[in-house]
């Protein structure tokens, strides 16, 4: 059965949130915040945060940083990730991934579904590793994010979820690098 396996041990996870807005700072970023608070609480370390323009070039400086910071284990960005002109989340940060994780986006549109019927159709959150850094595209609403966090990252993100979690195979994240190529 799902859920919590109070056996094993917790493993905090080392985490940047980035948000990309051109209309927020810092003191408005209330989708950050819910991120950053939410993370916290859950017994992981925010070890940055940031707030960038919705420019590519940007957007990937940030990105790829934190990838080759062996102290980020796991990249969350809100933001850019809409229909709009403005919108490139997308675009910006999945030509970094080296694996895509298509279940992300399904998964976060059918929660989102719940909440705010069809216009979740209108989300194109994403997920990705590069690096043996996981990446999380999520919307800007600070209601996107606590629904990613709650129902999916949460439970993701804790090393004692069965029957699997994402941390539990970050150490083989980088298993192609070690083998070298085919």
């Amino acid at each position: 059965m799902a859920g919590i396996d109070p056996a094993l041990p917790f493993l905090p996870v080392r985490i940047a949130v980035l948000t990309i807005s051109d209309s927020r700072d810092l003191s408005q970023d209330r989708s950050g915040e819910t991120l950053v608070s939410r993370a916290t609480a859950a017994g992981h370390e925010v070890v940055d945060r940031k707030l960038v323009k919705d420019e590519i070039p940007l957007v990937q400086a940030i990105v790829r940083a934190w990838i080759d910071d062996p102290q980020v284990d796991v990249v969350i960005t809100t933001g850019g990730t809409g229909l709009t002109g403005r919108d490139i989340t997308p675009e910006a940060i999945e030509s970094l991934y080296e694996k895509f994780i298509p279940g992300f986006g399904e998964l976060f549109r059918w929660q989102s579904f719940a909440t705010i019927g069809t216009s979740t159709i209108q989300s194109r959150a994403t997920a990705g590793v590069a690096g043996g850094t996981y990446i999380f595209a999520l919307p800007g609403s600070p209601g996107a994010c606590r629904d990613a966090w709650d129902g999916i990252l949460l439970t993701q993100l804790d090393s004692r979820h069965r029957p699997c979690n994402f941390v539990e195979i970050m150490p083989r994240l980088q298993e192609h690098v070690r083998r070298g190529p085919h």
